[in-house]
C-alpha cells in the first residue's frame, strides 16, 4: 500500500501555494472557552486546557480546508497532462465538492459532483453557484460514491475522492505546515476526522516535526477509532449531527496507518458535546462553524471519559475546519442588549 511520506506535503506545498489563502490562527484565552461549562455538576470546567489556539481554516477558499487538497490534486494532473476533456467528478457531503468544482473552474475545467440527500442546501446552492453539474443521489454517502464511479467509468471524467487519494490528504497536510511555521512551540494539533484525508496529511506533517495528533470523531460515526481497534479499515454505522462532513463509513489506509503511529491519539465525543462546543464558539467568539469544526474543539471542553486532557501548559492548536453551515440555529439565542 502507498504511503504518505513529508515529502509528499512537501511537494504538495510548493505546487498550491499562492493558490489556497494561509491559514490565520489566533490564540484563545482558556478562560473564554471555560464560561460555558461554569456551573457544571461534572467538573469539567476544572479540567485543564493547555494553552489554545484556533487554526481558522474555515476562512480557506469554499469554506473548508478541503480547497487544499483538491487544488493539489487539479494541478498535478494538469502538470500531468491528465486532466480528461470529460472533467472531474466526485461525490461529497458537500465540502469536497465545493473544493473539487471551485479548483476545476480555477483551471478551466468540468465538474460533475454527486451529493446524497443529506447534503445541506447551503452547501448545494454553492455548488451551482460554482458552475457545478451536481446530482443527487442516494441517502448517504457511499450511494452518491457508487454513481460517481459509475459516471466516471462511463464517460471518461477524472475521478476525484473527498479524502482517499494521496494527492487529496498532501495537500490538506499543507495546512499543518503553515500552522507549524505560526504557532512556536507546538505540541498538539487537535483534528476532525471522517474519512481520515486531513488526518492523514496533518498527523504526516505533524510527526516530521515532533508534534502529537488527536484525531476526533463524534461517537457515532467512528470509521477511524473502530479501524485502529480492529487493526483494518472496517465499515460502521453512522449517525451524528455532523454526519454530513464526518460520516464516512469507513476510513481510509493512508489515515489508519497515520493513526497507529504514537504520536497520534484517537478519541471520540458524543454529539451533545459537539453542539455544545459549535454554541460556545459562537456565544463567546462570534465564529459560526458547522458541526464537524465543532467536533475537534468538543475533544476539550467534553467530560470525561471522552475527548483528550491535555497537560497543564500544553501548547495546542484546535483546527476549525469548515463553516458552510445554516446558522440559523446560532442565532435564534443573542447576547444583544439595547
Amino acid at each position: 500500500m502507498q504511503q504518505l511520506t513529508y515529502d509528499d506535503i512537501k511537494a504538495a506545498t510548493d505546487r498550491i501555494t499562492g493558490h489556497v489563502r494561509p491559514v490565520a490562527v489566533a490564540p484563545v484565552d482558556p478562560g473564554t472557552v471555560r464560561t460555558a461549562y461554569l456551573g457544571a455538576s461534572d467538573g469539567r470546567s476544572e479540567a485543564p486546557l493547555g494553552d489554545v489556539w484556533f487554526a481558522l481554516e474555515f476562512l480557506q477558499h469554499t469554506g473548508s480546508f478541503k480547497a487544499r487538497g483538491a487544488q493539489n490534486f487539479i494541478q498535478a494532473h494538469r502538470e500531468a497532462g491528465t486532466l480528461p476533456d470529460a472533467g472531474v467528478t466526485i461525490a461529497s457531503g458537500g465540502n469536497a465538492g465545493l473544493a473539487c468544482a471551485w479548483a476545476a473552474r480555477q483551471q478551466g475545467v468540468r465538474a460533475t459532483v454527486f451529493l446524497p440527500t443529506l447534503a445541506p442546501a447551503v452547501k448545494v446552492a454553492r455548488l451551482r453557484e460554482l458552475g457545478a453539474d451536481v446530482r443527487i443521489v442516494g441517502a448517504e454517502y457511499a450511494e452518491a460514491l457508487e454513481a460517481c464511479a459509475e459516471f466516471a467509468a462511463s464517460t471518461g471524467a477524472l475521478a476525484s475522492h473527498a479524502y482517499d487519494h494521496p494527492l487529496i490528504a498532501a495537500g490538506a497536510g499543507t495546512l499543518m505546515e503553515e500552522i507549524h511555521a505560526r504557532i512556536p512551540g507546538l505540541d498538539t494539533v487537535v483534528v476532525s476526522v471522517g474519512g481520515g484525508g486531513l488526518l492523514a496529511g496533518v498527523a504526516t506533517a505533524a510527526r516530521h516535526h515532533g508534534i502529537r495528533t488527536v484525531a476526533v470523531e463524534p461517537e457515532n460515526c467512528r470509521a477511524l477509532n473502530a479501524a485502529v481497534e480492529a487493526g483494518a479499515p472496517v465499515d460502521v454505522p453512522v449517525d451524528s449531527v455532523a454526519i454530513d462532513s464526518l460520516g464516512a463509513r469507513r476510513a481510509t489506509a493512508l489515515a489508519l496507518h497515520a493513526a497507529r503511529q504514537e504520536d497520534v491519539r484517537s478519541v471520540l465525543v458524543p454529539d451533545s458535546e459537539i453542539v455544545r462546543a459549535r454554541r460556545a464558539l459562537w456565544d463567546q467568539h462570534r465564529v459560526a462553524v458547522e458541526h464537524a469544526a465543532s467536533t475537534a474543539l468538543a475533544a476539550l471542553t467534553a467530560p470525561a471519559p471522552y475527548g483528550y486532557r491535555p497537560s497543564e501548559g500544553e501548547r495546542i492548536a484546535v483546527v476549525l475546519c469548515g463553516a458552510n453551515t445554516d446558522p440559523s440555529d446560532l442565532a435564534s439565542r443573542t447576547d444583544d442588549r439595547s
